[in-house]
């Protein structure tokens, strides 16, 4: 199933990122969450946007997270916790289950989980830059970019180093 408008009468949270590269601005990322069709994953991304989840009265979140993967197909973000692809963390707990697969990864633009097996998602996503099937069925795609895919393109070609960092 490709991303669908949301339902009569439904409205989807939006988030964004404010993306620097180095020391320059690169432009925003808006996203549209598909809390009707993914709630638990949209929730779990929308509070992390907004530092809304605290432990400790302390906000958890992706400010000032990077992205830590720019290859060809996608650009992986999220790891607030170790900055460097291994660190997880969710508001239900170190992980949570997979949802649903029911958005398929069509073409740019879509938003995912990035997991390292079923039911180990946590804070780590990737936006995709091309049609990526080969992750259907293993990865929930909860949302969608309505504006900054310009931004995402940035990102992705940027220089990278060791294991595409």
């Amino acid at each position: 199933m490709a991303p669908v408008d949301a339902p009569e009468g439904v409205i989807r949270p939006i988030v964004f990122f404010d993306v620097n590269i180095g020391d320059h601005s690169a432009g925003r990322i808006k996203i549209e969450l598909f809390s009707d069709i993914t709630p638990k994953t949209a929730e779990n991304f929308r509070q992390l946007c907004t530092g809304e989840h605290r432990v400790n009265s302390v906000p958890q979140g992706y400010k000032n997270a990077t992205f830590h993967r720019i290859p060809q197909f996608m650009i992986q973000g999220g790891d607030f916790i170790r900055h460097d692809g291994t660190g997880t963390f969710s508001i239900y707990g170190a992980q949570f289950e997979d949802e649903n697969f029911t958005i398929k990864h069509t073409g740019p633009g879509l938003l995912s989980m990035a997991n390292s097996g079923p039911g180990t998602n946590g804070c780590q996503f990737f936006i995709t830059t091309a049609p990526a099937e080969f992750l259907d069925g293993k990865h929930c795609v909860f949302g969608r970019v309505i504006d900054g895919l310009l931004t995402v393109r940035k990102i992705e070609n940027v220089p990278t180093g060791t294991q595409n960092k």
